[in-house]
């Protein structure tokens, strides 16, 4: 490498966050950032970051894409046998992070996690491309292959298995909602005094603070 990271800089600069111009819920305003997010990062907006720990308390994160958003909560889909289904299924709890560099904007959301139910699972996994419910079927996630072609010819032998009809969901795939306990946007501001707004979830109400940049 010939540049020299730590010289690497950005001074930020974006809206002001007014406490006195904002929702007392913290969705509204999610939606109107990922909104605009869309518009302005294109399919790249839906992604984010997701942290979980393990039984032995070792953190592991990852980017995965977010597939639906509501008052209850924030949802995603993978494979329940994979790395991730294993660790929310001992610590059900996880934290994502939204990045949108060119609105310098990022949303910290941490929370419970929950499997969505079947039928919400299997409309989505209908909603998919059939080359995306194939690859469900293919192999567990995380685990070690012997090789791209192994891969490659147990996509061929389920391409021919379902030939000519609908690809069932299987049951090792499916939906989860993280179930929002704290949510907190970042505006980037020059100087580094950035605005930081941070809604958290006591007693079924939602409390709002400034922080510090």
């Amino acid at each position: 490498m010939t540049r020299n990271i730590a010289d690497i800089r950005r001074d930020y600069e974006g809206g002001r966050l007014d406490e006195t111009q904002l929702p007392d819920r913290p969705m509204p305003l999610f939606d109107e950032w990922l909104a605009l997010a869309l518009d302005a990062e294109g399919e790249d907006a839906n992604a984010m970051t997701l942290a979980t720990v393990d039984s032995q308390g070792f953190p592991h994160a990852r980017v995965v894409l977010l597939k639906g958003a509501d008052d209850q909560g924030l949802k995603f889909f993978s494979n329940y046998h994979s790395h991730k289904g294993s660790e929310l299924a001992n610590v059900p709890q996880a934290a994502l992070v939204f990045w949108w560099p060119s609105l310098a904007r990022q949303i910290r959301v941490e929370g419970s996690v929950e499997q969505v139910s079947e039928q919400e699972s299997d409309a989505y996994f209908a909603s998919r491309p059939r080359a995306s419910q194939l690859g469900a079927w293919v192999a567990t996630q995380s685990v070690v292959i012997p090789g791209r072609q192994w891969l490659e010819e147990r996509e061929n032998r389920f391409e021919q298995a379902y030939e000519g009809q609908d690809i069932p969901r299987p049951v090792h795939w499916g939906g989860y909602r993280l179930v929002p306990e704290m949510i907190e946007f970042w505006q980037g501001q020059p100087s580094r005094l950035h605005d930081r707004i941070r809604f958290e979830r006591r007693d079924d109400h939602w409390h709002r603070f400034r922080l510090a940049p």
